[in-house]
């Protein structure tokens, strides 16, 4: 019992409150520091949203195709690359291949409309250079699926497809 109570008085609890609070102080600043950080990219892009809503409009297009593709192989020009950082040009975007009147034309998709663009129909859509941010049809647009099916499901909804069709016959 005198070693035990020996250890406890020995142990350096100074130095172990003071690295703890330093630690503490630094998380501290780093939180201050980035609670800033992130109220000033907010504004920038509130301000860059509001910029590209003021030069949008709405136009007519044919959606040939869309896909998630890296922004090197998007076939997007050159000035859209050089002005991209760096570490997300490998990225992948969704990119719509799409004609608006006689061109067709590569086209950056905003990631919540990118779902429900519709293949090989005819969408009104609000862009902004080569920028799609909204998409209007009537009864065009592809619904996105928000529920995953799992693999029991599929397999009770199959059987159930099948006992329907012997039924019928």
């Amino acid at each position: 019992m005198l070693f035990l109570n020996q250890m406890l008085f020995a142990f350096p609890w100074k130095t172990v409150l003071i690295t703890s609070g330093i630690i503490i102080g630094v998380l501290l600043v780093v939180l201050i520091v980035l609670s800033l950080y992130g109220r000033k990219m907010q504004t920038k892009q509130e301000a860059s949203k509001s910029q590209m809503e003021a030069a949008s409009q709405t136009v007519s297009l044919l959606v040939i195709d869309k896909k998630r593709i890296k922004l090197k192989e998007a076939g997007l020009p050159k000035i859209v690359l050089e002005s991209t950082p760096r570490y997300l040009r490998g990225s992948k975007v969704p990119i719509v291949k799409a004609k608006i009147g006689p061109k067709i034309m590569s086209l950056m998709c905003d990631e919540k409309i990118f779902p429900l663009l519709p293949i090989k129909k005819e969408v009104k859509a609000v862009i902004s250079g080569i920028y799609i941010m909204d998409v209007k049809g009537r009864g065009v647009l592809e619904s996105p699926n928000t529920k995953k099916i799992g693999m029991f499901s599929r397999m009770r909804m199959k059987a159930l497809k099948k006992s329907d069709q012997l039924i019928h016959k």
